[in-house]
């Protein structure tokens, strides 16, 4: 098969499981809405779960995937199988011991933490709840941890579809804890102010984050794994990862740092309340789009090139990093324009219930119009990101990341000091959003001048088709949601139906206009739904 077709084949595999995972993850999301709204002990959850939300994104699908696979494919390239399952081995125990020293004194200091979340203003009673939270939720960093190392090791022999499915059984346990036979009965125990159903959520993340590696360790028992415990930092490919492994943690998690620091600045006493869970929120609407396929396309992608770059065959490289981000951008440039246009609809169908009222959706959808603006940055990050670690280049990334992030810091304090009034709660989102098209831009025009030409004038000329496709699904998503009667609607089964209507008009309208110019995306993506063709890279375009 094909480079080109392996991808098509991985991506096609993590693409379904990942979405499936990101309905269940909307249920959860929702069920916390339902339960906590946009309330002072919603803020405190959403607080304390970022922490190991900020690891699960960084490791899973960052820095332990980009500096383990790259030197584990060698090891599986040049070594026999048994010594490369011995460094395996080494890895992960080496790992563990790590996570659970970082737990241990995540739980102590939670206090300190929490502190620094809410540096900029506020009650320190008002953040009591948060405390507590994560101490319980802490611990689950180690489980995380480890299963995105388990995760790592199956898909450096190619094996995708249960490493994706993991969080489906964590959202799963999650959301059998909101349930009242549950929460009830645990938030009980709980002292007075905190009798709250975040108490039995946050138990069930720590639960959730258990299940997730138990189900990844009979998969790895079954290729030859021992799980004799061997710790070691003398190994030199223990310490070649150790060397990769820190700038990897910030260069492909800056992203979800800039979320992070966004949220610190809506803990601003002047944000209003529940601006920290509009940002959470709004963030996860824009992963529904964006985890189903940048995130799949380049975690199947890691693997691929790094045994490309293992063969000396850079060129190769550059062509599926080409191909594959035409392909993101053809799925994240209308669903950045579809999300703006229908943030509101979006917000209210999916959200607006129970605590979760409307003036929840106003500052959510807010949060989402500028989150949504940077959507095919926050896509083409990861895919970028992806080919500078399969050269075992960590450095790089975590070099522009750093200035992402310096400049995400200016703009948040300028945004919330001195245009507060026009945008808002929206500011952190605005903010992370022009550092995302900062970090790509840097980091394209590198690795241009280091390995030459990416195909720039093929790239352009694809967005220039995808741009027109989008233009006229624009034209026509605002005159449905003009003409729809959306607003007047009170009753939500209506509600559903219109906003299916005009999603699904306004997707038809998008494909038949692709397929009008010819897009060769078109077909890629329809390849999804069948075995992918033996075609051949495109020829690689001029320079600019």
């Amino acid at each position: 098969m094909t480079v080109k077709g392996q991808i098509l084949k991985s991506a096609s595999v993590i693409a379904l499981v990942t979405a499936i995972s990101r309905i269940c993850r909307y249920l959860r999301d929702q069920r916390v809405a339902l339960l906590l709204g946009t309330s002072p002990a919603a803020d405190s959850f959403i607080l304390a779960f970022q922490i190991p939300v900020l690891i699960r994104r960084m490791a899973g699908e960052g820095s332990l995937s980009a500096s383990f696979i790259p030197v584990f494919t060698g090891y599986l390239r040049d070594n026999p199988r048994q010594e490369a399952w011995a460094f395996a081995q080494r890895v992960f125990w080496d790992v563990a011991v790590v996570l659970g020293v970082l737990s241990l004194v995540g739980a102590i200091f939670a206090r300190q933490i929490i502190s620094i979340f809410t540096i900029l203003g506020g009650n320190p009673a008002h953040w009591g709840l948060a405390i507590s939270l994560t101490r319980i939720i802490f611990p689950a960093v180690l489980f995380i941890g480890l299963a995105a190392m388990a995760a790592a090791i199956l898909n450096s022999f190619h094996i995708f579809g249960l490493p994706a499915a993991t969080p489906i059984f964590f959202n799963l346990v999650f959301i059998l804890f909101s349930f009242a036979f549950l929460y009830k009965p645990i938030m009980r125990l709980a002292p007075g102010p905190y009798q709250t159903p975040a108490v039995a959520l946050a138990i069930g993340i720590l639960l959730g984050g258990v299940i997730q590696l138990a189900i990844q360790i009979p998969a790895l028992a079954r290729l030859g794994m021992r799980f004799s415990m061997s710790v070691s930092v003398a190994d030199p490919g223990v310490q070649k990862i150790g060397r990769l492994i820190v700038p990897a943690f910030f260069g492909m998690g800056v992203y979800k740092v800039n979320v992070v620091v966004g949220k610190i600045f809506a803990a601003s006493s002047k944000m209003p309340t529940g601006s920290i869970t509009s940002l959470y929120v709004a963030d996860r609407v824009m992963q529904l789009v964006l985890g189903s396929y940048a995130i799949a396309v380049s975690t199947a992608l890691l693997p691929t090139m790094s045994h490309l770059f293992a063969e000396g065959n850079v060129d190769e490289i550059k062509r599926a990093f080409g191909f594959s981000l035409r392909f993101v951008s053809f799925i994240a440039i209308p669903a950045a324009v579809g999300l703006i246009l229908l943030r509101q609809p979006i917000v209210q169908v999916l959200f607006q219930h129970g605590q979760f009222v409307a003036e929840s959706t106003v500052l959510t959808a807010r949060a989402l119009f500028y989150y949504s603006l940077g959507l095919p940055a926050f896509a083409a990050i990861k895919l970028i990101t992806t080919m500078y670690y399969s050269t075992h280049d960590t450095m790089t990334p975590a070099r522009i990341g750093a200035w992402s992030l310096a400049l995400n810091l200016v703009l948040n304090l300028i945004l919330l000091f001195f245009f507060f009034r026009y945008f808002l709660n929206g500011s952190p989102a605005l903010a992370s959003t022009i550092a995302a098209y900062f970090n790509f831009v840097a980091l394209f025009l590198i690795f241009r001048k280091r390995y030459g030409a990416l195909g720039s004038r093929g790239l352009i000329a694809a967005i220039s088709k995808i741009t027109v496709c989008a233009v006229a699904m624009a034209i026509a998503c605002y005159a449905a949601l003009k003409l729809s009667g959306f607003a007047a609607s009170r009753h939500l089964l209506n509600q559903v139906g219109l906003l299916a209507a005009m999603i699904f008009g306004s997707t038809a309208i998008y494909f038949g206009v692709a397929k009008l110019l010819r897009c060769q995306e078109l077909s890629e993506l329809l390849s999804l739904l069948r075995r992918p063709e033996r075609a051949p890279f495109p020829a690689a375009g001029a320079e600019f």
